[in-house]
């Protein structure tokens, strides 16, 4: 059977040429290689997750008999993913020739509406290619990075932060931090990304600033333990709740590690790795009153008539965060976009949240770019995660892919 996106489009079908073999072809290459996956040396993606659906047919049962008589093969099912061409197309062009990852969600349903990894691959060719690909050991072109990628937070993390500092301080409205650009503890320096100095900031302009020497101070205030429960809440350690293939983020702190651990802790260094699938899942339920549906990527089976035959619900994974903890970090998030790290997604005919990150993945302190957030415009609305390696700031390499993703959608 075939693969579709939810707006009709072949992702994969089976071609026969004169002499009856036949070939499994992919009309979109390379764009959704790691979604939709492979059927050669094994199987990937959704061609591994949905070919029990594929390999069976619900034909209509005069044609299937008279199918089986003449000895000719019955049309196999076709799966009709959540995947928006369009949607998933405007991702991969505007993430260009950066490796990286976009993962983009329904938060009122878990549906996947796009997830780009790059680097990718043509799964046209991938048979040809393989001993290449294998063989070749700096190559992760094989590697899913929206799901199963694991990379340092950055700054996205401060959400997580800041709503465990809203926890455990009624009173956060109150908060008050005069940055000077640097904070040092235990012969250990932060400083605000690019040297910048924040002057005096109130909890709001320092998340939406991302100021890190704000951040890594309320990390030393925080109780270690309750964080580490928060995080476990937050889903971290653990298998993620979905039927796509992902790699556990990690976090892990206690408080005989230091200060300077701690307060790179608080701002997503240290040892926290997360995969994009998982921070969209995060701002997906902030957008969701808290509650987490669970991603999925295969919304319907249908036969060759296009008669449905198998619907995959939604289905809730439960409430993450309370209504206050969702409209405390809103509000934060609403600043970024409004007039932080993020303001460029402002003015644009609908409402962005969201969070920007700069990781620092080597000694060279050379990072990543991310953006964390959803968007609405009346009842629409989508999460999204955005990663671009070795981008710099999140405002600068990231904020414009999820822009480009968001136009698209509120189109």
């Amino acid at each position: 059977g075939d693969i579709l996106s939810s707006d009709g489009e072949i992702l994969a079908t089976t071609v026969t040429d004169p002499d009856g073999n036949e070939t499994r072809y992919y009309p979109y290459g390379e764009k959704f290689s790691h979604a939709v996956g492979y059927m050669i040396n094994g199987q990937y993606g959704i061609e591994s997750s949905a070919n029990f659906y594929m390999l069976r047919s619900h034909a209509f049962l005069l044609k299937y008999l008279a199918n089986e008589i003449t000895g000719q093969k019955n049309p196999g099912d076709t799966v009709v993913t959540s995947l928006n061409a369009s949607l998933q197309e405007r991702a991969y062009d505007a993430l260009g020739d950066n490796d990286g990852a976009v993962v983009v969600m329904e938060p009122d349903t878990g549906k996947i509406l796009a997830m780009v990894s790059k680097p990718d691959f043509d799964p046209n060719t991938v048979a040809y290619d393989w001993d290449d690909i294998v063989n070749d050991e700096s190559s992760s072109v094989l590697l899913t990075r929206a799901s199963q990628g694991l990379s340092p937070p950055g700054s996205t993390f401060k959400i997580i932060t800041a709503l465990e500092y809203m926890r455990e301080n009624s009173n956060y409205d109150s908060f008050r931090y005069d940055c000077e650009g640097e904070v040092t503890r235990d012969d250990y320096t932060i400083h605000c990304y690019k040297g910048a100095v924040h002057g005096e900031e109130n909890l709001e302009e320092s998340f939406a600033h991302s100021c890190n020497t704000a951040f890594s101070t309320i990390g030393l205030s925080l109780n270690i333990n309750k964080l580490n429960s928060f995080c476990n809440s937050m889903l971290f350690n653990q298998a993620l709740p979905t039927g796509l293939k992902t790699a556990k983020s990690q976090f892990t702190l206690s408080g005989s590690e230091g200060e300077a651990k701690v307060m790179t802790t608080a701002i997503g260094q240290g040892d926290t790795l997360v995969s994009p699938i998982h921070m969209a899942m995060i701002a997906s339920a902030i957008c969701n009153d808290g509650v987490l549906c669970k991603p999925y990527i295969a919304d319907h089976i249908e036969n060759e008539a296009g008669t449905v035959v198998r619907r995959f619900d939604t289905q809730e994974y439960g409430k993450l965060l309370n209504k206050e903890d969702t409209q405390r970090i809103r509000s934060l998030m609403e600043a970024v976009t409004d007039y932080g790290t993020g303001s460029a997604l402002s003015g644009r005919g609908y409402e962005v949240f969201g969070k920007t990150g700069s990781a620092e993945y080597n000694e060279a302190k050379d990072s990543h770019g991310w953006f964390v957030g959803y968007a609405q415009d009346g009842d629409k609305q989508i999460a999204i995660a955005v990663i671009v390696e070795d981008g710099g700031s999140g405002s600068s390499s990231a904020v414009p892919v999820a822009g480009e993703v968001f136009d698209q959608y509120f189109d």
